[in-house]
């Protein structure tokens, strides 16, 4: 065999250049890179030591042979020429990878087997004995990589991947892998700043990664060193003392590594549940001395290193998976630009991000920024100096620093004691953003006061480029975010929902961990009323002299349609002694409101338990509980079954419906009529039918008002905070001619 190889090492897709230069200097010649991989020439001296020392690398692939082929019997041709004796004992295990296609290969289960049968055959044939497949701990691992019609046949050095550095056991939600943290350290100059002594802390530290990989760099530790099972450790190519001296010298580095003073390397981790698992995974890696972990939220993170030096402050903030995240984590990114300035002033700082617009809110110039790729996740990383000159200016000029006289966090302030050019870093859009809002809120919260409103629509697209609605539940605030129309570029949507994000918690004086934010599209079937999340958060508000139960976190709708506010009390004005019946209930505010205006009875229908359940509460909150019948069911089939006489009848119907529990599908525009003849059929007489939707295109059919005496109510129907949209809904009074 050769005393020089061609070599292969594969890695996460955008570290290819840092490989290449750690590579190199671990003694790989004429290197190339390719699109996540890179490749070179060494003797098998170099190709232990990249096993032993890459902290970036994945694979480390040993080219047998490289061949052309047109079908699949030149795949079986060129594996089965090969001397599979060189390498693999007749009576051993075999796994084989297998990646790309083409050339008559269809799927990579297919090219695998056809070259799994060519090693089995050729074995067999010279020896009489053939090796078993062992997919988790072969003895041999054999790759084949078809690029172009091109083959590349090679053994892998490294048997599991490199990144599994074994100290990981336990891990958080979203951990980096361990040679994706690396190239994020050496990217963010840590083998520099800890050459110097610098210290290092990770104020988000999830279950350590960073840490244990920036105290390998600084100890001088192998990342492998650990590892006890290669892909070369049963390979009959393996070159057992030379192996050895390597590993040997490599332990020696670490103890002397080991010995010296360790670095200031500390995490911080809000999540009690990953205080353990993280220091587990740095006792595994033997680095309990050097590295520490404490309980700590971000609000009060504040490096202290013993010998006051400064260092590298490095994080991986949340990404957010769910809709919603935006405002939890802009304010997220907005406090970890805040402690930067306030207690790291002449650190460094690396935050590496999958959302880098967020990275903007920070109030800190980032002088540097890498593209990396997590998984499939396109990332950024934003390098930092901070410092004053770094430092984003306020809305009047002035720099925010952290040795500023004042020396505190600015304080939200309230509606009533600060005006809104006292804001600090808001973008010019954020400001007149938040001009609108005190604007309305200034006058709404007088009405509020007035009228005993708790909960109330304060911003509703008012700015079409702002396309939210705001609303008001006490001191929560409940954000929606209308879809942008497709003419909208999608970064300058999402720029524009983090101004107005940026905005709300200042200018209306609330903590921002009680900001809401959902995005409502164009809505089918019953996508309105499935959950969203989990929480399980109601949370009690009144309205009119009731209780009622809303939830923020959990659906699209909160449980209480705001701008239905004057209808629900017209029906609680009108509904003494009277037989009330809400069809298309939903969570029976409406039902609430004729309980507690005396109504003798009233009857709810809905499809959804959900909704039941929740209306169940409603009733029990304000002590109803005799009288207040609950049906669940289709309301056109409940309606035509239904024998029931009813003085008040109140309908609000979805614009469109076809839930799994129904026949066929509800069109309130198609159905409307034959809808408002079933249920007129039960009004009694002298009794009175409210009806109402939010159809923007609806149109009443005019036979209808032939056969009832019909009149639109909807001016009356519409408070003042819905007084810019009075096209929310529209509303009906019917009652028998």
């Amino acid at each position: 065999m050769s005393d020089q190889y061609e070599l292969f090492l594969t890695c996460p897709k955008g570290l290819e250049t840092l490989l290449a230069e750690e590579a190199a200097s671990l003694g790989l010649e004429q290197v190339n890179t390719h699109t996540a991989a890179i490749r070179g020439s060494a003797d098998l001296e170099t190709a232990y030591r990249l096993c032993l020392w890459s902290r970036l690398a994945n694979r480390v692939l040993l080219v047998l042979k490289r061949f052309n082929m047109s079908n699949a019997n030149d795949l079986y041709d060129n594996i089965l020429a090969v001397d599979w004796q060189e390498h693999l004992s007749p009576g051993g295990s075999l796994a084989v990878e297998f990646s790309g296609n083409g050339s008559g290969i269809d799927n990579t289960h297919f090219g695998a087997l056809k070259v799994k049968d060519a090693i089995v055959d050729k074995l067999r044939r010279d020896s009489g004995e053939r090796p078993s497949i062992d997919k988790i701990n072969p003895d041999v691992r054999v790759h084949l990589r078809l690029d172009r019609g091109e083959a590349i046949l090679s053994l892998d050095l490294a048997g599991h991947s490199l990144h599994q550095r074994g100290y990981r056991l336990q891990q958080g939600a979203a951990p980096l892998k361990e040679n994706l943290a690396a190239a994020v350290l050496i990217r963010a100059g840590w083998p520099r700043i800890a050459a110097e002594g610098g210290a290092l802390a990770d104020p988000m530290c999830g279950v350590g990664t960073f840490l244990v990989e920036a105290a390998m760099i600084a100890a001088d530790i192998a990342p492998n060193l650990k590892r006890e099972r290669w892909g070369f450790s049963n390979w009959l190519g393996h070159v057992p003392a030379l192996w050895k001296r390597l590993h040997a010298d490599a332990e020696a580095r670490a103890d002397a590594g080991l010995a010296k003073p360790p670095l200031w390397i500390r995490g911080y981790e809000a999540d009690p549940r990953l205080i353990q698992p993280a220091r587990n995974n740095i006792e595994r890696a033997g680095l309990s001395e050097w590295v520490k972990i404490y309980q700590g939220e971000l609000a009060t993170f504040e490096p202290r290193p013993d010998r006051n030096q400064t260092g590298l402050i490095i994080c991986n903030p949340p990404y957010g998976e769910r809709l919603g995240d935006e405002a939890s984590l802009l304010y997220l990114y907005q406090n970890l630009g805040e402690r930067l300035r306030q207690s790291c002033l002449n650190w460094e700082a690396a935050v590496f991000t999958g959302a880098p617009e967020l990275g903007k809110r920070m109030g800190i110039r980032s002088h540097k920024q890498y593209a990396f790729w997590n998984g499939a996740l396109p990332c950024k990383l934003l390098l930092f100096k901070v410092q004053v000159q770094q430092f984003v200016t306020g809305e009047r000029g002035e720099r925010r620093a952290a040795n500023d006289s004042e020396g505190e966090r600015p304080v939200a302030p309230t509606p009533a004691a600060a005006p809104v050019r006292e804001l600090a870093r808001l973008s010019e859009g954020g400001q007149m953003f938040a001009n609108r809002l005190q604007k309305n809120l200034k006058t709404l919260s007088k009405w509020a006061r007035r009228e005993g409103v708790q909960c109330y629509r304060l911003y509703d697209a008012d700015m079409p480029e702002y396309a939210l609605a705001v609303d008001l539940y006490g001191d929560w605030v409940h954000v929606q975010e209308y879809a942008p129309p497709r003419s909208i570029d999608p970064d300058k949507a999402q720029a524009r929902l983090l101004d107005a994000l940026a905005a709300i918690p200042q200018t209306l004086g609330v903590d921002t961990a009680k900001v809401v934010v959902k995005r409502r599209e164009r809505q089918s079937g019953t996508k309105q009323y499935q959950r969203q999340a989990a929480q399980g958060q109601f949370m009690e508000v009144s309205e009119g002299g009731a209780k009622l139960l809303v939830n923020l976190t959990d659906y699209l709708d909160t449980g209480l349609f705001l701008d239905h506010r004057p209808l629900r009390l017209r029906i609680q004005r009108e509904a003494a002694g009277k037989r009330f019946l809400n069809l298309y209930c939903y969570t029976a505010t409406a039902t609430v409101h004729a309980a507690k205006g005396g109504a003798r009875s009233t009857t709810s229908v809905d499809l959804s338990k959900t909704y039941l359940d929740w209306a169940r509460r409603n009733l029990a909150l304000n002590g109803f509980s005799d009288k207040q019948r609950l049906e669940q069911g289709d309301v056109m089939e409940w309606l035509a079954a239904d024998r029931e006489e009813y003085d008040l009848i109140f309908i609000d119907p979805p614009t469109f419906s076809n839930s799994k529990r129904m026949e066929g599908v509800f069109d309130v525009q198609r159905d409307h009529v034959q809808l408002l003849d079933l249920a007129m059929a039960r009004l009694a007489k002298g009794g009175v039918l409210y009806f109402s939707n939010n159809f923007r295109k609806f149109l009443f059919d005019e036979g209808l008002a032939a056969r009832y005496t019909v009149e639109e109510i909807s001016p009356q129907t519409i408070d003042a905070d819905f007084a810019r949209n009075p096209k929310i809904h529209r509303a009906w009074r019917i009652v028998a001619k």
